[in-house]
């Protein structure tokens, strides 16, 4: 309890601070290119195209799901995947990557991967923006089910920024485990029903396993939001089984940080 509290402190202490450098992040990603933010934009939509390129016209294998567009439901669970997946390559080395702010400037170690997560965040709600732009160009104009999304930004937002302060900790003790996590994203990207549709799946223990899956939640929860029409609350388990696995992050995330946070400057400098 007292390192949460330690930490919840340095992140209201350093708030200002904290949504600085996470500007300051943002730009230092796109300094130096010729393009500058558009790539922002420019290199999801090329990942999109190509996605839907290869199931929707080279494979064939679907038209459409729940009544819109392969490529709608598509770009909905896609698009929060980019966030996700800059988290675990990108968030993980927030520490290691910011070294000097814990070596030479004392800033508090646990608030580093938080503004690294807002940076990344703040890109993918340009994405949402734009994605809730194309459903109504394409003439799907969002339903009430849209005010949910929030719930699920801010869970994913949450989540991910617990696993960068757990993930960071340990890949600063040991480059290895940032491999290992960066060799899993390909894995995780296939087995979370991000480019298939989870509930065709056949198997009933299967398809439950996937489901337990929290990057599966949020992927679904997203698609829930646009294209299956259905309230957070109408799936009482997978929110129990997500919430549980989030409790579980947290008390980790929090231990770690109790027993390296004293060795972090030394094992950086």
């Amino acid at each position: 309890m007292h390192s949460l509290i330690e930490i919840l402190k340095d992140h209201f202490q350093y708030r200002q601070q904290i949504f600085k450098l996470a500007k300051a992040d943002l730009v230092k990603t796109y300094r130096g290119a010729a393009l500058g933010w558009a790539w922002a934009i420019i290199k999801p939509a090329v990942t999109i195209f190509v996605y839907w390129f290869a199931f929707a016209i080279g494979i064939k294998g679907a038209d459409s799901v729940n009544g819109f567009p392969f490529f709608l439901w598509l770009i909905a669970g896609v698009v929060p995947w980019f966030y996700m997946s800059d988290m675990m390559t990108s968030g993980i080395e927030a520490i290691r990557r910011y070294s000097y702010l814990v070596t030479k400037m004392k800033f508090p170690v646990s608030t580093i991967p938080t503004f690294v997560s807002i940076s990344k965040f703040s890109i993918n709600l340009i994405l949402m923006i734009i994605v809730i732009a194309i459903f109504i160009l394409m003439g799907y104009m969002p339903q009430i089910y849209i005010l949910q999304l929030p719930i699920y930004m801010i869970l994913s937002f949450v989540f991910f920024t617990t696993f960068s302060l757990l993930a960071s900790l340990l890949s600063s003790m040991s480059k290895d485990f940032a491999n290992l996590v960066k060799s899993l994203v390909t894995a995780i990207f296939w087995l979370s029903g991000i480019i298939f549709n989870i509930n065709s799946i056949d198997v009933p223990w299967l398809k439950s396993l996937l489901m337990i899956n929290p990057i599966t939640f949020l992927v679904e929860g997203y698609r829930n939001c646009f294209i299956n029409q259905v309230w957070i609350w109408e799936q009482p388990k997978r929110l129990m089984y997500f919430l549980i696995i989030l409790a579980v992050l947290i008390i980790l995330a929090i231990w770690t940080y109790k027993r390296l946070r004293k060795e972090i400057p030394d094992v950086l400098n």
